[in-house]
């Protein structure tokens, strides 16, 4: 039976199928395609989701362009967050019930209607949060938490630099860079987006394409420079970065949207005379174990500060399951203020006003 391309409901003929994303590794927006595929096999210790929504995020993209793969045993199915309702539980399984609202990081599999994952990295959606938003929560804030905490061992008082800062990453940076008491710089292309990343914190926004950054910033540090330097980036920014960094900092590498070949004559040379301490890190590929701490530590830290309204998730778009193409070509064209939310099965009860801004 064809695939419904407008996101509706499509009944299969029994219910081992679902729907799922496809796409054509190394093909465009437009080859992407919804298609009945078998449901995930129920582990141990795992839980099954029926996804409500996922997000759209820059390791998506890289993975349809068949630059970035799965690790191994992750599904082949895009999709690195999800919020929905647990579904069923596997054997061994003691933390979740069926009906449970709840939010998971993933390795793959969320651009579908049901996804399994280890009940350790699941959590519970707060009572007055839609799934609009805590589809945008896992990935995008995990990310930010483990390389301010967990890799730069932020502390406060420190000026810490974030590129892309008008990404869903780089808003959460800026959030939880506020809370920890360190002053977050933030470098974008667009105004709006340094607005959005100085009304959540931001001590200072620049725009590289118009501001000379690396003069910009060495006035607002006294010429020190940033302790903690959060670069997805990579090659373009290579030079600027070597500059901007302090004596002693910190730079962290967990991305290369630019690129990662480098020419850089001065580059080795310059991390040596200041002692800069690089270190590369992503989250896909982190042990079950890592990612549940992290997730237990997040749960702990940050998650109730969500009710309490300090913490702002900045969803800025959300599309229907059949317009994910659209979805991917905005957040491609760099359009995206935060988070771009993808709504898988909208028969499922939220509290309150859902967010309303449906492409």
């Amino acid at each position: 039976m064809a695939a419904n391309l407008e996101g509706k409901p499509t009944k299969f003929p029994d219910e081992d199928t679902m729907r799922a994303v496809e796409y054509v590794s190394g093909g465009g927006p437009e080859q992407m395609h919804i298609s009945p595929v078998p449901k995930p096999i129920l582990k141990e210790k795992e839980v099954l989701i029926k996804v409500h929504t996922t997000s759209i995020n820059r390791a998506d993209l890289m993975q349809r362009k068949g630059m970035y793969p799965p690790p191994p045993g992750a599904s082949e199915i895009l999709g690195l967050e999800a919020a929905g309702l647990v579904e069923k539980c596997g054997e061994g399984c003691t933390r979740w019930k069926e009906g449970d609202r709840v939010m998971a990081l993933l390795s793959g599999g969320g651009y579908a209607e049901f996804v399994t994952v280890h009940e350790d990295h699941v959590m519970q959606i707060p009572t007055d949060m839609t799934f609009e938003e805590a589809g945008g929560i896992p990935e995008a804030w995990l990310t930010a938490y483990q390389l301010l905490h967990n890799v730069a061992g932020i502390k406060p008082g420190q000026t810490v630099l974030v590129h892309a800062g008008g990404s869903g990453v780089g808003l959460a940076i800026v959030q939880l860079a506020r809370l920890a008491g360190a002053q977050a710089i933030v470098t974008a292309g667009a105004p709006e987006k340094l607005l959005k990343a100085t009304q959540l914190g931001a001590a200072a926004a620049y725009n590289y394409k118009k501001d000379n950054i690396v003069e910009r910033i060495s006035k607002f540090t006294d010429g020190h420079g940033v302790d903690v330097l959060l670069d997805c980036i990579g090659r373009s920014m290579l030079d600027e970065n070597c500059r901007m960094i302090a004596v002693d900092g910190c730079w962290v590498l967990y991305g290369l949207l630019s690129g990662s070949k480098v020419e850089s004559a001065d580059f080795l040379s310059l991390i040596l005379r200041k002692r800069v301490r690089l270190q590369g890190t992503t989250l896909r590929s982190r042990s079950t174990e890592y990612k549940a701490q992290l997730i237990s530590n997040f749960v702990r830290d940050v998650l109730p500060r969500f009710s309490k309204k300090e913490l702002d998730v900045s969803v800025d778009k959300v599309y229907p399951f059949g317009q994910i193409g659209q979805a991917h070509k905005f957040v491609e064209s760099n359009s995206n203020t935060g988070k771009v939310i993808v709504r898988v099965c909208a028969d499922l009860p939220s509290p309150g006003q859902e967010h309303s801004e449906i492409i």
